[in-house]
């Protein structure tokens, strides 16, 4: 054990916060199991990835069947599990699509990369060629990846000390309803004179290159802040007048976990490009594009370029296709909306038991509950508070994320499994319940 953390202390490289203070050996179904036997319960579903729980016995034996056929090859060529995998995303977007607008473009050309970065990297690119523009609206809390392109959209964090960021990055609010900026007469977030306003301002700055406005239509690292309804349809008529794509960036709200099997059929809106990623490998890292046929002809046209290592792998689609396997066979997309209907219930009583607990939002199997000070405060931080309570719900054997933005209290993201059952709901609830107590 000592061994161990010296060799950390020594040799890794710390890329974020504090290392959470155990030692995984492995993990089963919801739990992750240190070396010393300490079964921890997962509410972040690993790095928001792993929807369908670690260890999924069919998982494994897709892994252990393909990686023994057909693993990796030349990024020019082509494997059956990539194209059917092609294919299926193509099918279940076009489902989602028909309720909403049968007559709309079709998202039907798909993309196969590795991480959520990737993949935005790759739709903000096909963008930029498309439209000739290279002007990029983002949430000013968004988090859409850590290279280039992804990183200038991010605004969340990791801004500072890295030197300029590539020109034409604009930020616009976020429409929070807990803490708005611009209200009604009675105190309520007005978000179409937000959204005016900062489309006024992106005008004012804009040099006549707009291509892409890059959001989540649940902004997750931002503090679970869901968008009203009607905002992203107001949001896509901004984009139209200027002639910009509409780039959903569903890695964490794609696949089920919001109880739809896409966020965006929520509000009725049908982006020009989707990303996926971490829901669709449920764990192994599988992103991907999805664009409409003219978007992509377009873009081949003009010579649109992204040949990576790892472009259409066969091995992580393989897998990408088992978690298409089981979502739809086992009707996930109810089962997270019923489970995610318990998990809100047991966070609303939290809110209502402790004047610690400001708000809860979400939707589905991903829920934000945001701390406050002492007394309902909004406008106090409470950093030691959101640390405390992490820190002991990790002693109880839940493990939590939190995150902590300027100006906003700590807002926990809580992502169980969608595989979790109504017990490990209920338990992990009643230790964030006894942490919160304790803390407070």
């Amino acid at each position: 054990m000592t061994d161990f953390w010296s060799d950390v202390e020594r040799h890794v490289v710390r890329y974020g916060g504090a290392f959470t203070p155990e030692i995984i050996a492995r993990a089963e179904g919801s739990h992750v199991i240190t070396e010393d036997g300490r079964r921890i319960l997962d509410f972040t579903s690993g790095q928001m990835s792993a929807i369908l729980g670690h260890a999924h016995p069919e998982i494994v034996a897709t892994v252990r069947r393909q990686v023994a056929e057909l693993d990796h090859v030349f990024s020019g060529m082509l494997s059956r599990p990539v194209v059917d995998l092609s294919r299926r995303l193509a099918e279940s977007l076009g489902a989602a699509q028909d309720a909403i607008d049968p007559a709309a473009d079709r998202l039907e050309k798909v993309l196969l990369l590795t991480t959520g970065a990737e993949s935005n990297e790759a739709a903000l690119r096909m963008a930029k060629l498309v439209t000739g523009g290279h002007e990029i609206v983002s949430f000013a809390r968004s988090w859409h990846g850590m290279t280039q392109a992804a990183a200038g959209a991010t605004y969340s964090a990791g801004r500072r000390g890295y030197g300029p960021a590539a020109p034409g990055n604009f930020a616009i609010p976020v429409p929070n309803a807990y803490r708005p900026d611009f209200t009604t007469p009675d105190g309520q977030l007005d978000w179409q004179r937000q959204l005016d306003h900062a489309f006024e301002l992106f005008d004012a700055q804009s040099v006549g290159a707009p291509a892409a406005c890059l959001v989540e239509p649940i902004l997750s690292s931002g503090g679970v802040i869901e968008p009203p309804m009607g905002y992203l349809a107001a949001l896509q008529r901004k984009c139209r007048e200027r002639g910009m794509l509409l780039i959903l960036d569903e890695a964490q709200t794609g696949l089920c976990r919001t109880g739809t099997w896409y966020a965006f059929q929520r509000d009725g809106v049908v982006p020009d490009i989707i990303t996926l990623s971490k829901t669709l490998g449920a764990g192994l890292p599988l992103a991907a594009v999805v664009t409409t046929a003219a978007i992509e002809q377009a873009a081949h046209e003009r010579g649109f370029l992204f040949y990576t290592t790892h472009v259409s792998d066969p091995l992580p689609a393989a897998v990408g296709n088992t978690v298409l396997d089981i979502l739809e066979r086992d009707g996930f997309d109810q089962r997270t909306a019923k489970l995610g209907d318990q998990l809100r219930r047991g966070l609303l009583e939290l809110r209502d038991r402790h004047d610690t607990v400001g708000d809860v939002r979400g939707r589905g199997l991903l829920q934000g509950l945001e701390l406050v000070a002492d007394g309902g405060a909004k406008g106090i931080g409470s950093d030691r508070l959101g640390a405390e309570v992490t820190r002991r719900c990790l002693e109880l054997g839940l493990h939590m994320n939190v995150v902590q933005l300027p100006g906003m209290g700590g807002t926990f993201r809580i992502a169980p499994p969608l595989t979790s059952s109504e017990e490990e709901i209920a338990r992990g609830v009643e230790i964030l319940d006894q942490a919160i107590t304790e803390a407070s």
